[in-house]
Formats: C-alpha cells, sequence, structure tokens
C-alpha cells in the first residue's frame, strides 16, 4: 500500500509543476473575465425584472380603472335613477349624487314615471326651472303666460309689455321683465333660449318693416340684442325667430283677440350635450 502511494504523490507533484506562470495568468485572467460578464449579465437581469414589474403595475392600473367603470355602471343601474337599457352614459359618484340630491325632492309620482336618462335630467330641468322663476317673481298673469312641458318652459309675453304699436323697438319699461327672464336664463347654463315674434293677421307696410313676417323677426332680434348685450347672455345660446300671423292662439276676428295674438313667446329649450358636459366638467350637479 505504502509503495503505491508515493508513486501517485509524486505523479502528481511532476504533473502540476509542468503548468507555466504564463498558462496560470492567463487562466486567471479568464476567470476574471468570466466573473465579471456574470456580474454585468446579473445587473441585466435586475434591470430588466425591475422594467418588467413596472410594466405588470401599469397593466394592473388599468385592470383596476377598467374594473372600477365596470363597478360604476353596475352601481347606477342599481340606484334610484331608473335607466333603460339602451343608455351607455355613465355617471361619477359625485355626479349621481347630485341628481339623486335633487331628484329627492320632486314629486315621487312624477319620478315614478321617469324610465330613461332623458326622462330623469328632464325632471332636474323642470324642478330647477320653476324655481328660478318662482325666485325670479316670474308668475302666470293676463299679459304673461307661462307654460311648463318636458322641461320645455314657454313663456308668451303681450307684446302691449315690451312693444309700441308697429314697432320693434322694446320699451324700456319692459326691462325689469327682461332682466327677470335673464335671471331665469343664467340659472340653468344647459338650456338654449328661443325667442319668437308673433303678430295678428291685420298688415303693415312701413318704410322699416315690409310686412308681418319682417316686424316678427325685427322684435325677435330685438330681444334677443338685449338679452345678449344688456344681460350677458351668450349668443350661441339664442335663436330669434319670426313666425308673423302663422301661429295665432284664437282667431283674428276680434280687436281683443288680435292683442292676444300680438305676442313675443321665449322658449326656454334643454340641451342635454350641455348638460351632460357641465356634469363632466364640475362633476356635481347644483340642486
Amino acid at each position: 500500500m505504502k509503495k503505491f502511494i508515493i508513486p501517485f504523490v509524486a505523479i502528481s507533484l511532476l504533473t502540476t509543476s509542468c503548468v507555466s506562470k504564463k498558462k496560470y495568468a492567463q487562466l486567471e485572467q479568464q476567470y476574471i473575465d468570466a466573473n465579471g460578464n456574470l456580474q454585468k449579465t446579473t445587473l441585466e437581469k435586475e434591470a430588466l425584472e425591475a422594467k418588467f414589474a413596472k410594466i405588470e403595475k401599469r397593466v394592473d392600473n388599468y385592470n383596476n380603472k377598467i374594473n372600477s367603470l365596470k363597478d360604476e355602471n353596475v352601481t347606477l343601474e342599481k340606484s334610484k335613477l331608473n335607466f333603460s337599457d339602451d343608455n351607455k352614459i355613465i355617471l361619477s359618484k359625485e355626479q349621481r349624487e347630485g341628481l339623486n340630491a335633487t331628484l329627492s325632492k320632486i314629486d315621487a309620482n312624477k319620478l315614478a314615471q321617469a324610465k330613461t336618462l332623458k326622462d330623469t335630467v328632464n325632471l332636474v330641468l323642470d324642478y330647477n326651472l320653476k324655481n328660478s322663476m318662482n325666485s325670479a317673481g316670474i308668475y302666470n298673469d293676463s299679459d304673461i303666460d307661462i307654460n311648463v312641458e318636458n322641461t320645455v318652459v314657454m313663456i308668451s309675453v303681450s307684446d302691449k309689455l315690451l312693444f309700441r304699436s308697429g314697432s320693434a323697438k322694446v320699451n324700456k319699461n319692459a326691462f325689469p321683465l327682461l332682466q327677470k327672464l335673464a335671471d331665469v336664463i343664467n340659472s340653468e347654463p344647459s338650456m338654449d333660449v328661443m325667442i319668437e315674434g308673433h303678430t295678428d293677421s291685420q298688415s303693415i307696410s312701413t318704410a322699416t318693416i315690409k310686412d308681418n313676417w319682417d316686424l316678427s323677426v325685427q322684435r325677435a332680434t330685438s330681444i334677443v340684442r338685449l338679452l345678449e348685450k344688456k344681460y350677458f347672455i351668450k349668443s350661441e345660446r339664442l335663436i330669434a325667430s319670426g313666425r308673423g300671423s302663422s301661429v295665432p292662439l284664437v282667431l283674428n276676428d276680434t280687436k281683443e283677440n288680435r292683442a292676444r295674438n300680438r305676442r313675443t313667446r321665449i322658449v326656454i329649450l334643454p340641451n342635454l350635450d350641455k348638460f351632460f358636459g357641465m356634469l363632466a366638467e364640475n362633476n356635481t350637479l347644483k340642486p
């Protein structure tokens, strides 16, 4: 046994001594290079993992937002607002709460009849407009007739309050009434306003007015100019319309009836695009 071990040790020493210093230095350098490449690869791997983690986080955020919208839509459908299945508008929590705050003040029988989002918005606008008209002190009387139907407010004003006979110049005595109307119009910026001029059937022809059509248009335009210039209602909300004698309230067979037919009608119209645009901008609806 001893005789076998001694030759093996001798051979090992002999083999080791055969590796030159130059070769050893090369091997050592290769080891250093390999170790450096390993560290570089490790750092690159960690950088890629960090980027991947950020991407995963962004994906999770997007998924959460999508799920949030879905949950919001489900919640909305279960709320006190009754919307039709084909309605695709999604309101935020704040917007829905603003609508519900106003709806809670509306008669339950009317609320039960609202089947779509448009119906619901009509109820809110109708409620707000009636409150604004009461606050402004505009009431039905012999010279002012007010009708509110499906949020379209129609206010007919006798021409004797607004104009002299055969003239399109507005009486200054009408300014307090126009101020009240402007207050109502400005109270609901999501509404557009059409001013309709109406005459009786008696013909007219002067140096400045050709006929009843011309008179009705000029009177409507005079009111529109005042609402824009004096009461600062935006021009894009205003529409001037002349109807001449084509839409009488009653037969033009008596002096009293002709007086009724001579009128200016202020029609306040809901604009749902503006309404939802304001909700998106303000997040809440002021009841």
